[in-house]
């Protein structure tokens, strides 16, 4: 690895006076910076669905198997760059790897919006928004990396919801962006590209300037040490010449450990529920309620805004209520999220349409808190050395396997086996989470007192 990007040496230590007066400061200046920065990524993940009428319109080769494709393309890259990156951050600098990632990303944006041929050929287009998904991988792993290393255990539920809220916001500014653009191109679809890339590659360039990649190389304590607050899990010791290698690390403590196991499955099953039943929103009210495409629409907003609220309501109730144990809280919202499904199916025909939307805000709301707390709980169960490759993993199986899992496996299901056939088995999945949950509980709970007793000897 280049030398410039490899995670900064620790500084001497600053005096008491110092430290208390500047970490806080850094705190809020890198949260700002990861907020910001992600944010951006989500300003050019994939544009095409944003204005795939225009395109459809005015390029006689792609057609709608081939947005689909594109599309595919996107979210098959960044599900294993997800995951490769975020070995890669745990020993790298965050503070330049997501400004890097985040300006690759916008290149392929502006690749796309000023080279003619690229849209020419379904083939070339996939191939560009392939490396745009790869590259748009590189944004979560060191958002997770900064908040471990700057916010702790107790804390960390909050702090880190509130910035998994920084998506809504970039996704909120999207359309907005790309509806200014066409007003200013007369409808051209290759603003949609290059626009948001010229404003992520500002986002970039500051939030280089914000982010620091971790508090001793800044001449500061740990954040454990500083809050008195230690870790649910110790960090590994590593020392030239004793044989750990980071591929040791990853298999024993990331690959081998049960619990960042059981996560990813769970994983697996939350994300199946948040797809399945947002993807499908606008359908399953027309074909057993028939209601209009405005109003499947106007549900679809509420299901992701009562989602942005749930995500800060979660993480706020796992570290001030559980104080920490995250799963707890978990196993209170995917019991919600299962009443709540129930609740949306069993609506009988000729249900006011208000009713329906306040069963799919309460769906959106249960389940985006344990998505945003399934990749901090990876964060908080795993020592701080391969702390962002847990986490990865986690989102790895999620993005792979429940994305697919509910898009294309509930198209199937709904037309082989019927509407009541698949919100059972949606059920069905909240009963495997709460189960997994229940085990990870215990192993929570161990871990913790374990942790403890430790500190005490």
């Amino acid at each position: 690895m280049l030398t410039w990007l490899k995670s900064p040496r620790p500084r001497p230590q600053l005096p008491k006076e110092d430290v208390d007066k500047k970490f806080p400061r850094l705190r809020f200046q890198v949260f700002m910076g990861i907020f910001m920065g992600y944010a951006g990524f989500y300003l050019i993940r994939n544009n095409i669905s944003a204005i795939a009428p225009l395109l459809l319109e005015d390029n006689g080769t792609i057609d709608k198997p081939a947005i689909g494709i594109i599309s595919n393309a996107v979210l098959i890259s960044y599900g294993l760059s997800k995951f490769f990156s975020a070995m890669l951050v745990d020993q790298s600098n965050a503070r330049y790897f997501l400004p890097i990632g985040l300006s690759l990303s916008a290149l392929m944006n502006l690749i796309v919006g000023f080279v003619p041929w690229v849209s020419a050929s379904v083939g070339v287009f996939a191939t560009v928004m392939f490396l745009n998904g790869w590259f748009q991988g590189m944004g979560h792993p060191p958002c997770g990396r900064v908040i471990v290393q700057w916010f702790s255990t107790s804390e960390r539920g909050w702090k880190g919801s509130l910035w998994n809220t920084s998506h809504n916001v970039g996704a909120g500014v999207l359309p907005l962006l790309v509806g200014v653009g066409l007003a200013m191109t007369g409808n051209q679809w290759q603003v949609a590209f290059w626009l948001p890339a010229v404003a992520a590659l500002i986002i970039a360039a500051l939030a280089s300037l914000l982010i620091r990649d971790n508090p001793p190389s800044e001449g500061l304590p740990t954040v454990d040490e500083w809050r008195d607050d230690p870790a649910k899990v110790a960090d590994i010791q590593r020392q030239e010449g004793d044989g750990i290698s980071t591929k040791d690390l990853i298999f024993t403590y990331v690959l081998r450990n049960r619990i960042i196991v059981l996560l990813a499955i769970a994983n697996v099953f939350v994300y199946a529920l948040r797809y399945g039943v947002l993807n499908w929103i606008t359908t399953y009210l027309a074909e057993v309620h028939h209601m209009n495409i405005s109003s499947g629409l106007i549900a679809f907003g509420a299901f992701e805004l009562a989602g942005l609220l749930g995500t800060i309501l979660c993480g706020w109730m796992s570290d001030k209520l559980f104080h920490g144990n995250r799963s707890k809280v978990i196993l209170i919202f995917i019991l919600a999220t299962g009443l709540s499904i129930a609740g949306y199916w069993l609506a009988p025909v000729g249900t006011p349409f208000a009713i329906m939307v306040i069963f799919i805000a309460l769906i959106g709301a249960f389940i985006y808190g344990p998505v945003g707390l399934i990749g901090l709980q990876a964060l908080d169960l795993s020592p701080r050395n391969v702390a962002s490759t847990a986490s990865g993993f986690t989102g790895l199986f999620g993005y792979l396997l429940g994305a697919t899992l509910a898009s294309t496996g509930v198209g199937y299901l709904v037309k082989y086996a019927g509407w009541n056939v698949t919100f059972m088995v949606f059920l069905l999945f909240t009963i495997l989470v709460l189960a997994i949950f229940l085990f990870i509980n215990k192993e929570e709970v161990r871990l913790t007192e374990e942790r403890k007793a430790a500190l005490e000897a």
